[in-house]
């Protein structure tokens, strides 16, 4: 599998990881403090031919996306749920622990959410759905997180969540059919 865009990653195990899984370039931040000139590399990557930002599926990663995504509007995200980003020992997460199969699924992903939104998901639809306040909202959006592959979000930071991975209505509203049936078969 040959990627386009250039991938975004934290460190020379990540690009390692990246590239048993496909062929594709990768731009390290090495560190959550992620430097101006890192910064106009991204720029240029994603002027030219796009960026996908796949980092650790932890606070650091996160930080790395958010500094990223705030500088360089438009980047493609792929992400890793932390179970699949554990190493053998127990003594890592990182998408370095990944496995290829895993890798390259987490990229296929970030492109086919790069589909039109077809009409915005509103902070009324996440009330409405329960996903915010209310019993059970926590462990609704755990498991909308999963399926939909953008990770756990709270209540706060699910909205911005769902726009920052382009997830259409139409998805969104398929993934809350399915934790609103598996409730229901309780």
């Amino acid at each position: 599998m040959k990627i386009k865009e250039i991938i975004v990653v934290e460190g020379k195990d990540d690009t390692t990881a990246i590239k048993r899984a496909v062929e594709a370039d990768t731009i390290e931040t090495n560190g959550s403090a992620v430097n101006s000139e890192t910064i106009e590399k991204v720029k240029l990557a994603q002027q030219t031919r796009g960026v996908i930002i796949f980092t650790d599926p932890d606070f650091p990663g996160e930080k790395i996306r958010k500094t990223i995504t705030e500088k360089v509007p438009g980047c493609k995200h792929a992400f890793l749920e932390k179970e699949k980003a554990i190493a053998k020992n127990n003594r890592g997460l990182g998408v370095e622990h990944a496995t290829p199969e895993v890798i390259r699924e987490a990229l296929k992903n970030a492109l086919l959410m790069q589909e039109e939104i077809e009409e915005l998901i509103t902070q009324g639809d996440l009330i409405d759905a329960g996903l915010i306040g209310g019993e059970g909202a926590k462990e609704r959006r755990i498991k909308l997180g999963k399926l939909l592959k953008i990770g756990y979000a709270n209540g706060k930071q699910l909205h911005k969540r769902l726009m920052m991975f382009q997830i259409s209505r139409l998805e969104f509203s398929k993934a809350l059919a399915a934790i609103l049936q598996e409730e229901e078969n309780e």
